[in-house]
């Protein structure tokens, strides 16, 4: 492992290819990341494109527009769908530079432009500067570190700063996997930050990532309507967006009972 200037020490990235998906690592058996060699533009993972869920709880005219930021990097997908494929202005941030390295050279992540910045920094200091407050429309919150435990930012300030960065209407969603992690917790500490009113869940994946959605100041349209923005994700982006809209859910009542 690589120590930075300060002392820290960094997992070095690392790859894997399988039946024409190249997978990146932190110097063990976990998947960081993936992209299918000739479809760089898909989200190949379907945690990933569960990610992308907040699509639903917003305007399709809107889709495009605003400020969407990445926290942790990971293999770039989301990045480069934000960036490619929705033409968003995009900011990932991630505090490991050989992973930005990797990402660069192995899993088609562009170099910086006008719409595109990739900044080597922690994600608590970022969404704690005051300069960031309410600039974000879409925040991915997506960290683990080379053991994938359980999220390395998990707790309720950390929340509560994540809601401060979004702008009104503003929608963020988060990753919770992990031998070590709990839905249960992280969820609580979320509706703390956000409000049980603004905070749902996807049911898990087979691999045992649960995605939650929490949004800043959103009201949640008919029925109707997500059904017409889910057909609509579907054609425009090939992500299965009707299939989300089955496995969302509200908090459960365990969680709401500990508010």
């Amino acid at each position: 492992m690589k120590k930075n200037p300060r002392g820290a020490t960094w997992a070095p990235a690392t790859l894997s290819e399988f039946d024409g998906v190249r997978f990146l690592h932190l110097d063990s058996i976990w998947v960081q990341g993936a992209m299918r060699i000739r479809k760089p533009d898909e989200i190949e993972l379907e945690y990933v494109q569960r990610m992308c869920a907040w699509m639903l709880w917003r305007d399709p005219a809107a889709l495009g527009e605003g400020h969407a930021v990445q926290l942790g990097l990971g293999a770039a997908a989301l990045t480069r769908f934000c960036h490619g494929r929705l033409k968003m202005r995009t900011t990932a941030v991630e505090i490991n530079p050989e992973v930005i390295a990797a990402c660069r050279q192995w899993f088609r992540l562009p170099a910086d432009d006008a719409r595109l910045q990739v900044v080597n920094e922690d994600a608590a200091r970022w969404v704690a500067d005051e300069a960031h407050l309410q600039t974000v429309d879409v925040l991915n919150v997506d960290l683990y570190d080379h053991e994938a435990a359980s999220p390395v930012l998990d707790d309720e300030a950390f929340y509560a700063a994540c809601r401060g960065v979004l702008a009104d209407g503003g929608l963020m969603t988060v990753n919770l996997f992990g031998r070590s992690a709990s839905f249960a917790r992280s969820a609580l500490r979320i509706a703390r930050a956000f409000g049980s009113d603004q905070v749902w869940s996807l049911a898990p994946t087979k691999e045992g990532n649960t995605i939650v959605v929490a949004a800043r100041g959103v009201q949640v349209p008919h029925r109707e309507v997500l059904e017409q923005r889910a057909a609509n994700i579907e054609t425009r982006f090939k992500l299965p967006a009707r299939k989300w809209l089955r496995l969302v859910r509200p908090l459960p009542t365990s969680i709401l009972q500990a508010l």
